[in-house]
Formats: structure tokens, sequence, C-alpha cells
């Protein structure tokens, strides 16, 4: 969607000033003017698109004391903030500025922290320690960032900035107590006290991340959102919400639902016309992970079903709108990434005396072979349209990359190669592109996928010869992309992101 004629057509809106800071807006509580005698701005939320459209005056948000436009809520303990963020109009000053803010008040000389875009395209980290002390700045190293994310934990703050498609470029503030109950929210200022200037903010999200340091072994408790991705635009959708786990979403080929796995291990499938999510019918197995697949013509299901007594997760097949599922691999671990074009194959990560490898079995039953031997994990593979290869996840290079081989196993080949570990590449229908999980090497060692964490699902050409582009920052990790997830006509992904 283009923002700047949403825009356009949402600026004749009511003006509100500081007697509106009572009234709630999407997932704000209340919005008004920061500082004395400020001209009066404007806040407006628009339902069908999840954007807030901002308009504030002000001289400045600098030196001892602000003023501007705030989109607030009171939130206690560790959060992340994200939004995409856009000027509306021409260039006016140098320092107008749009972003994210938290304050211990709504006075005008707060304590506070902000990540902003200043309207030359300078992105700092701003921050006042003390009740009407000067302002001081973290300057980044990038220019007109549309991406903001700040996190607080406990007194520390994380600045991430990134423009759209690139790597976040991060900053840090530590040691500046603002209470534990702050204002929170969104901003616009002009730095000219006559004039307005007005921001769009889109894929707002707020999250309440897990308390404590996620790893492999991590129960997966924080609830859920399931949302779509617009590939052209990056524009994101949150379509679904849980208070508890779901996991990994298969697009169905008629394009009419998604399918997901709860933290019970209950299949569900989310019928997108109606919002409403129902459990498959899966028979006696009823512990599914989050490594479940759809063959290509649509009819079947593959499911990963955890059994103590065949040494865990076990493959099952199953008609896609329920039934009596059929037992693949009667020896685990074994878990479901891929199934060949034709429906004759099913391809897994499979633990074999201590070691995973990718392994293929007919889809019927029967004799599984070994696909990989190198030492080290190899895992999520999945085949092109065409079935000419297949591409997998393997951190025999010492860093979690993508790699693809031939059907048979030959010809394995490195695909990425970069500083993050790179899991579970899903091909686009059109057989050009994937999309792929990025972890953050400073966060998660190279050999697990663990929940909760900062990651981002990149894309790239299908030969892997350019740079890859972010096209989605999120909180997730296990269970976010963990399957199969373009929609039919190649135009979106889904995916789920974490908040407790």
């Amino acid at each position: 969607m283009n923002v700047l004629k949403m825009a356009g057509a949402c600026l004749l809106v009511f003006l509100f000033s500081v007697s509106a800071f009572s009234q709630n807006i999407g997932i704000f509580q209340g919005h008004g003017d920061i500082g004395s005698n400020v001209k009066p701005g404007s806040t407006t939320f628009i339902p069908a698109t999840g954007q807030y459209i901002i308009s504030g005056a002000g001289h400045n948000i600098w030196d001892d004391h602000d003023e501007f436009q705030y989109l607030w809520k009171k939130m206690s303990g560790d959060f992340i903030l994200y939004c995409r963020a856009e000027f509306v109009g021409g260039w006016v000053d140098y320092h107008r500025k749009i972003g994210w803010m938290v304050r211990k008040t709504l006075d005008g000389n707060s304590p506070h922290v902000n990540a902003v875009v200043h309207g030359d395209g300078l992105t700092s980290l701003q921050f006042r320690r003390s009740k009407g002390a000067a302002t001081e700045e973290h300057r980044l190293p990038l220019s007109k960032a549309n991406i903001l994310q700040l996190e607080r934990k406990g007194n520390l703050f994380i600045m991430r900035a990134a423009i759209y498609g690139q790597l976040f470029t991060t900053d840090t503030l530590s040691s500046l107590d603002l209470g534990d109950e702050v204002y929170v929210g969104l901003f616009v200022g002009s730095h000219n006290a006559e004039m307005l200037e007005t921001g769009v903010f889109s894929n707002v999200n707020i999250t309440i991340p897990y308390n404590g340091e996620a790893n492999q072994s991590t129960p997966m408790t924080l609830g859920s959102r399931l949302e779509i991705l617009d590939i052209a635009s990056g524009e994101r959708r949150v379509i679904y919400t849980t208070p508890y786990s779901i996991q990994a979403p298969n697009w169905t080929r008629d394009g009419a639902s998604l399918i997901f796995n709860d933290a019970k291990g209950v299949i569900e499938r989310f019928d997108l016309a109606s919002g409403t999510a129902a459990a498959v019918n899966t028979g006696s197995v009823i512990k599914n992970n989050n490594d479940h697949v759809l063959s290509f013509d649509g009819t079947m299901l593959g499911l990963s079903n955890y059994e103590k007594d065949r040494g865990g997760s076990v493959i099952y097949t199953v008609p896609v709108g329920g039934g009596t599922p059929k037992l693949i691999t009667p020896k685990g671990p074994s878990y479901l990434h891929g199934w060949s074009p034709d429906g004759k194959d099913l391809v897994f990560c499979g633990d074999r005396n201590g070691e995973f490898d990718i392994y293929k079995i007919p889809a019927s039953g029967g004799s599984e072979v070994r696909l990989t031997e190198t030492k080290g994990l190899d895992d999520g593979p999945e085949y092109t349209p065409d079935g000419k290869y297949i591409y997998f996840n393997s951190v025999r290079s010492g860093s979690m990359q993508i790699w693809r081989m031939r059907p048979d196993g030959s010809g394995q080949e490195q695909i990425t190669n970069d500083e993050y570990n790179n899991w579970f590449a899903h091909i686009s229908p059109d057989g050009q592109s994937f999309v792929y999980l990025s972890f953050l090497k400073e966060e998660t060692p190279a050999g697990i996928h663990p929940p909760y964490k900062h990651v981002y699902i990149r894309m790239l050409p299908i030969d892997g010869k350019a740079k890859p582009k972010v096209i989605a920052y999120l909180y997730g990790g296990q269970g976010s992309i963990n399957t199969p997830s373009w929609s039919p006509d190649g135009r979106h992904i889904a995916f789920i992101s974490n908040t407790n």
C-alpha cells in the first residue's frame, strides 16, 4: 500500500489537544501535545490498515524541554517497540522529527529516550537523563532510516534502525532510570512552532519479550501473532492473535486457509475469510510439532508427531481435510520438511546414531535413503517447484547457512555465506526466489534455533547471487517460519511473531 496516498486521504482529521489524553486509539491509550501553548496537533488511527497518522508542531525536542504531538500508552517492565515511520509531504525543516519515545512523565521537561529520524535523514538515539537537563544524542551511522525499534531491558535501552530491506544498525544507552512505569509512544515534532508536520506509522507493534534468555529447550509459552506480509511493499497485517503458542503456518493451495500447530500438538486450520480456527482431525496423532508440510497438489498433509516409544518425532501423512493418518517413518527422531513436486517422496531431517542428516523416503512408506553425510547438523530440506533441487541448511561450514543439492544428494553447494545463522529456505511458487530465517550470531549459536530472539526474514534469488533483502524484522525464531508458508500466488508469506 502506498503510505503517502493513504496519508493524504486521511489528513482531514479532527484536531486534538492535551484534553484528548484519555482517548483510546488503536493499541494506545491517549494522545496530545507535549509542552505549553503548542499549536494543536492530531492523531488518527486507521483500523483497516493498522496505520497511525500523526501531525505535530512545536519548537523542538531538544535542550531542556520539548514540544510535539505524542501518541502514548502506559507500560511497565521490559518491551520492544517497532514500526515503519515516514514523513508526509516535502522537506520543511532539517530537524523535524519522527519516531518512538519513552518518557517518565508527560511534562515538557521530563526525562526520556527516543529513537528518532530527522527531516534531513539524521537517525539518532536521543535522551534526557533528568528533569530539565540538556538533551544528549548518539548519532547512528546511517541516514533516512524508516524502520525504527526501541527496546528496554531494565535501565538499558537498545535502538535498532534500518532503511527497509537492509540490516539493523544498533546503538545502546545504559543506566537510564525512568522508573518502572513509563509512557511509551509515537511522536512527531515540526521544529517550527507555527508549522504542523505529519508522519505515517505502519506495522506498529509492541512486544513484551520472554523473561530470561531463551534457548533450544525453552518452553514456548508466549502468545502468538499470525501475520501476513506483502512481499512487494513490506506491509504486515496481524490477522490472528492467541495468548498461547501457535507455530509454523502452511498456506493451503486454494489460498483460503492457513494450517498451523498449537503448543499442545493440535493441528488447526485458520479460515482467512471468517478469521476463525478449527482443529483438523488427525486421529490419534495429537502431539504434532511445527514440522508439517502440504503436498504440492494440496491434497495431503504431512505431520511430525512425538512418540516416545519410537524415539521421538515420527512422520505421518493424512488427507488435508483430516482423516486417519498413515505412519511413514517408524523410527525417530524424524522431522518432515519437504514433499517432492510429483508427490512421490518426502524429505526430512533424521537423527540416526547421533548424527542429524537429510533423508528421503517414499510418501507411501518404505526404505529411507540418506542424502547428506557430512558431520554436523543438516536440516530443513525443501524441494524447488521444478524438482531439480533440494534446499537445506547446514552447519558444516562453521555457521548455519543455506545449501542445495540434487534430489539424489549429489552436487551439494553452499548458497548463503554471511555472519548470520540462516535456517529454513522456503522456495517461492514460481521457483525464482526463496525466503529464510536469520538469527544473530551474538544471540544464537550456530546449531540451534530457539524461540524468542530478534530475527530477520530475508529473501534471495534462487541461486543466491545477489544481496539478501530483509523483508521482515521480528521477535520470534523457533516456530515462526519452520515450514513452507508462501501464498499460492507468490505475493505473500505468513509467519508467527511472539509477545507475552
